[in-house]
């Protein structure tokens, strides 16, 4: 892979709301063998972080700690103002309403509709499709440029469209926070950049806070170098010579551990050994 060209930063028209969505202080956590080791970073409000690393070393876990699936052996984890390591799991699930999950392979149930799947969420609290619901999902789908697959059944859609289904379900409820598991694996890269153009368009749009895993560096960098332009309806290089925060970081992890955390122009400016070889 050739070593990518630095992206131009450029400011969001308007800024996001202050303060912290997500906060890990000094986590730690082992299985057979320690798999994070004492990491601690936060998520602003507004702001994406992509996680990147080698695999096994904790990415997806992130995620996990971040839902109050999994409890760390020691450390502190605060998600909207609440620190779920010390929730009851009744609890946990009335902070999940504010929290969208984009699964890897979408995760899509095969017997139910397009619509069924969007709304699967809010029909758990209702027990049926209400009108109300059906102009949700609709309105969810029409984010995704889906309103038509409504009454289709995953098996009838391609890779990148229950990718994109898996979008919407997860946007649907208005979440505070997404988090991203992997929304391009196993695409081809123009089926990657249209998913990658709607992560970018909820972030510049409805500035959600999200926590982004990915293997691809190209989606990446395509993410800390575009931005989602609202007259053109499409995603475009930040490149008109205005400054632009896109309100986008990295965080690197290595062994058990966070080795870089700051935005694209700092990640390709870093000396260390192991990030060069990992960027080229």
């Amino acid at each position: 892979m050739s070593t990518l060209a630095p992206p131009v930063e450029q400011p969001q028209p308007s800024a996001p709301p202050p303060g912290e969505c997500v906060c890990f202080k000094n986590v730690e956590i082992a299985f057979d063998n320690p798999v994070l080791e004492g990491i601690s970073f936060q998520l602003l409000r507004g702001e994406t972080k992509i996680l990147l690393g080698a695999a096994g070393t904790g990415k997806t876990l992130i995620l996990k700690l971040v839902l109050g699936l999994i409890k760390p052996d020691a450390g502190q984890i605060t998600v909207l103002g609440e620190e779920v390591t010390q929730m009851r799991e009744q609890d946990l699930f009335e902070l999940r309403r504010n929290i969208g999950m984009v699964f890897q392979e979408s995760a899509l149930f095969d017997s139910m509709t397009v619509e069924e799947n969007v709304a699967y969420r809010l029909i758990e609290e209702t027990g049926r499709i209400t009108d109300e619901i059906h102009s949700r999902v609709l309105e969810a789908l029409r984010f995704v440029e889906l309103e038509h697959t409504v009454n289709l059944f995953p098996a009838e859609l391609s890779g990148g469209m229950r990718r994109r289904v898996a979008i919407a379900r997860a946007i649907i409820t208005h979440p505070e926070i997404l988090l991203y598991d992997s929304p391009t694996g196993g695409l081809d890269p123009v089926t990657s950049n249209t998913i990658i153009e709607l992560v970018v368009k909820q972030r510049d749009v409805y500035q959600t806070s999200s926590l982004l895993v990915t293997h691809r560096l190209q989606d990446a960098f395509t993410m800390a170098s575009h931005y989602f332009d609202r007259q053109q309806n499409k995603m475009v290089p930040a490149t008109d010579g205005n400054v632009r925060d896109l309100h986008t970081k990295f965080l690197i992890l290595r062994d058990g551990k966070i080795i870089f955390e700051g935005t694209a122009a700092e990640l390709l400016r870093c000396t260390d050994p192991y990030i060069r070889e990992y960027l080229s």
